[in-house]
């Protein structure tokens, strides 16, 4: 499996042009700078809003770590990832703030990586500068230059596999003066995983499968479940609650929903800098796309977060929970006895 893997990056690699070899056995570090280092999180947390009035430079750093882990009750797999995490965690600038990236692909990784960030300009988001093989390190610096909720993935041919196979996240550019504020942030993030049988409960990646677009689990956060009984999301009556949701893909559109809500405002595709949308019931977010939703929560009980291409949600476990406790609300909500 692993000579098949090496082929099929080599071929890719051959495809993309001798530039790709190049920026690989090129990469370097940044040079020395004095920023001020981003705090990530894994998912489902956010960083707190950035408090600062004007722009700054900032230091982001990344690694690239290939990692077995759990994608089902039944079923392992070898994720690769940014950060150990599926997504990877999620960033948070502030738009005018000039970004210092570095990303290290760690030692043991088999594959080389990269990252292309949606919001970056300039050639490749990014990718070019970061095409880093196992042990190196590589970066490049970068201006904010417009608001708003961005996907990033690794960008290394072929860049379907290594984005089937975990690499993605979110980062958000803060408008001036930051989002209105709310009571609880979520990060969510959709992808597809296409397998085949490995040794006991282990599944490979199925290239076949990809290409024909035809997965066998889609899930939020990289794991049927990660987000039900005691790792649901929470939530109080009253609270307004805001989730950045992303679609990794790689290949399928995500109708978003939560069962029970109506989404008060929606920041369609994470555009920033006109009104949201008001009384949402679904959202489209396209592969490689997000969204920001919001609602304000008014009915104690369990709601779930769901791609309402329903079978996707029933059979190949794109559904989560969020959890909400208070009093009852009989003036909007009441079982009939």
């Amino acid at each position: 499996m692993k000579s098949r893997w090496l082929r099929l990056t080599v071929l890719a690699f051959a495809l993309a042009g001798a530039g790709a070899f190049l920026t690989l056995t090129g990469a370097r570090p940044l040079p020395p700078s004095e920023p001020v280092p981003v705090a990530l999180t894994a998912p489902p947390a956010v960083p707190p809003p950035i408090a600062r009035t004007a722009p700054a430079t900032v230091l982001v750093e990344l690694e690239t770590v290939e990692v077995r882990g759990r994608l089902a009750d039944d079923a392992e797999y070898r994720f690769w990832t940014f950060d150990g995490s599926v997504p990877g965690p999620f960033i948070r600038v502030r738009v005018g703030d000039t970004i210092e990236l570095q990303l290290t692909n760690r030692a043991d990784s088999e594959f080389p990586h990269s990252i292309d960030l949606h919001a970056v300009t300039g050639p490749g988001g990014g990718a070019v500068a970061t095409q880093v093989g196992p042990g190196q390190t590589g970066g490049f610096t970068w201006k904010a230059l417009n608001p708003g909720l961005y996907v990033y993935h690794c960008a290394t041919p072929h860049i379907g596999a290594h984005v089937a196979n975990g690499m993605y996240g979110l980062i958000l550019v803060e408008p001036e003066g930051g989002l209105p504020s709310v009571d609880r942030e979520y990060y969510v993030m959709q992808g597809e995983f296409y397998t085949m049988a490995g040794a006991g409960a282990l599944r490979l990646f199925s290239y076949e499968k990809a290409r024909a677009e035809q997965p066998d689990y889609v899930v939020f956060n990289g794991r049927v479940g990660t987000l039900e009984g005691e790792r649901a999301l929470q939530a109080k009556v009253g609270e307004t609650v805001r989730l950045y949701v992303g679609n990794g893909g790689p290949n399928l559109v995500s109708s978003f929903h939560v069962i029970g809500e109506v989404f008060d405002a929606v920041y369609p595709e994470g555009a920033v800098g006109s009104g949201p949308q008001r009384n949402v019931q679904t959202t489209l977010i396209p592969a490689g796309g997000a969204a920001i939703v919001e609602f304000r929560v008014e009915v104690p009980g369990t709601y779930r977060l769901v791609d309402h291409s329903i079978f996707r949600a029933v059979e190949k476990g794109a559904m989560a929970e969020l959890v909400v406790t208070g009093p009852d609300a009989p003036g909007i909500f009441a079982p009939r006895p």
